[in-house]
């Protein structure tokens, strides 16, 4: 099976090349990008082991505020789906709340990947032509400066059982909510992207690469010019079945009153989706 292009973030023609493959794509794929390897590498570390924790269920989810912890039954319902994903997850927002231990971390992850998000965001606007430009309220990168909408969702796949539900699958194919979505290569493969022909594509599952995608919010901002992509993470199997899967996706939200078109403000669309997902 095919794979995505990765793009070296060193190179003169980096920003270029990545918004090319995220109009291509949907996603882009980079390497030799600032975000420490080992820091990502601890994290993965650090919360796989508080997932195996009872702990965890101190830090159930709170419905208003959609921090913490969501267990697998709770786990989202992919739109057009029935079956709920194999996972469980915790959200961690600028102001929800974090076990202690694992704290200081996710908090300087979490500054450095959205520091780096504007950046790319830049390069997203700057790569645009100028009538798609003229269509963002405001620069791309001010729309989640200083947004406490973006969500760091720390995500456990369990190893499989062999008792899942038929028809289940780690995630199920879906498109994302928000503007970009940045995500660091999982310990794990199985991530994919879909084709316009259907087809589905491998996404590279180097360490230390980093994973971009582009949501909804701007596909609508842009008036459909830069195409949010259905993906879908696939059950492994053989050996790697007993293998958990950890990824870090950092989702880019707008601040709630940005305008992202003449239908929505960034919160009328979150709001929406999030009732479509059944957990608003």
């Amino acid at each position: 099976m095919q794979q995505l292009p990765t793009v070296d973030y060193k190179s003169s023609t980096a920003a270029k090349e990545f918004v090319e493959s995220l109009r291509n794509t949907g996603f882009g794929v980079l390497k030799n990008h600032p975000i420490p390897k080992e820091l990502v590498e601890s994290i993965y570390k650090n919360w796989q082991e508080f997932f195996y924790t009872e702990e965890k269920h101190d830090f159930l989810f709170d419905k208003d505020t959609q921090d913490g912890y969501f267990p697998p039954e709770v786990s989202e319902v992919a739109k057009g789906f029935t079956v709920k994903d194999i996972k469980e997850y915790f959200h961690v927002y600028p102001k929800g709340r974090v076990p202690a231990q694992l704290e200081a971390e996710i908090r300087e992850y979490y500054r450095l990947a959205n520091e780096f998000a504007a950046e790319l965001l830049s390069w997203v606007q700057a790569e645009a032509p100028e009538d798609v430009r003229a269509k963002f309220s405001i620069d791309l990168k001010d729309m989640i400066k200083d947004s406490d909408q973006t969500l760091l969702r720390v995500l456990h796949y369990p190893p499989m059982t062999g008792d899942e539900e038929p028809g289940a699958i780690r995630a199920a194919a879906h498109g994302d909510i928000n503007l970009l979505t940045v995500l660091p290569a999982s310990n794990e493969p199985g991530l994919q992207v879909q084709r316009g022909d259907g087809s589905w594509l491998d996404v590279p599952c180097d360490f230390g690469s980093l994973i971009i995608n582009i949501g909804d919010m701007l596909q609508e901002a842009s008036g459909g010019y830069f195409p949010s992509t259905i993906h879908r993470v696939i059950n492994p199997t053989g050996k790697a079945s007993d293998k958990s899967r950890i990824s870090l996706p950092l989702f880019l939200h707008p601040k709630p009153e940005v305008v992202l078109s003449e239908r929505y403000t960034a919160d009328s669309y979150l709001q929406e989706r999030l009732r479509e997902l059944g957990v608003k």
